[in-house]
């Protein structure tokens, strides 16, 4: 098997914990707008997802749509700095990665400027060789178009790629796209929600990722 020379990572759930916030903008969007309450483990589902595709009911209402979109943005950018943590051990991990001379890149269904704000938080911007974000593509994850950009932007080969991710559409992208999965699991989803994805690699520390990259897992 080839070794490791490019690491994609997925943003939310993946190198930020930005769960609950998510969870929350969703609700008060719907409230705002004074629509029916959905549960926690119903917007779960569509965790990975943009938001076209959360709230695709509304889809076939574009100035409707647009409302509830702008409605959840400015509600998680309000709260973005207070409620978004970045998960221990994943800034130190992506370092070592970048210091064994490992390629690395974003790809995540959050907009550009979403997923900087997440990156500045984090300090993680300036260790992501690419950006690929929901507002550049034409098919978002669980398609695979998102990880293919990554690696034609780097020039990447996908035999010696992993895509680090925290959901089912992370793999199903990465695997569509011919690259390595590994599921991360300190984020909102359990290994039994994710082994129906097949992912490659089992992650249950940002430490073994390095391992991983070095070849020693």
């Amino acid at each position: 098997m080839a070794a490791i020379r490019t690491v994609l990572f997925d943003l939310d759930g993946t190198l930020i914990d930005s769960v609950r916030l998510i969870l929350d903008s969703y609700h008060h969007t719907l409230s705002a707008h004074g629509l029916p309450p959905r549960s926690d483990e119903d917007w779960l589902r569509g965790v990975g997802t943009p938001l076209s595709v959360q709230l695709a009911e509304w889809r076939d209402d574009p100035g409707k749509l647009d409302a509830l979109i702008a409605t959840y943005r400015e509600y998680n950018l309000k709260h973005h700095d207070r409620m978004v943590t970045v998960y221990p051990g994943v800034v130190d991990a992506v370092r070592r990665i970048r210091e064994a001379g490992t390629a690395t890149g974003l790809v995540t269904s959050k907009n550009r400027l979403g997923a900087l704000r997440g990156l500045t938080l984090a300090r993680l911007e300036a260790m992501m060789d690419v950006l690929v974000c929901a507002d550049e593509v034409t098919n978002p994850k669980p398609h695979p178009e998102p990880v293919e950009k990554a690696i034609a932007l780097l020039g990447a080969d996908p035999a010696s790629t992993l895509y680090v991710g925290d959901s089912i559409h992370d793999m199903h992208s990465g695997r569509a796209a011919g690259v390595r999965t590994a599921a991360v699991l300190w984020g909102p989803f359990g290994r039994s929600h994710l082994e129906g994805a097949r992912p490659d690699y089992w992650v249950e520390r940002p430490e073994e990722l390095v391992e991983l990259v070095r070849g020693k897992a």
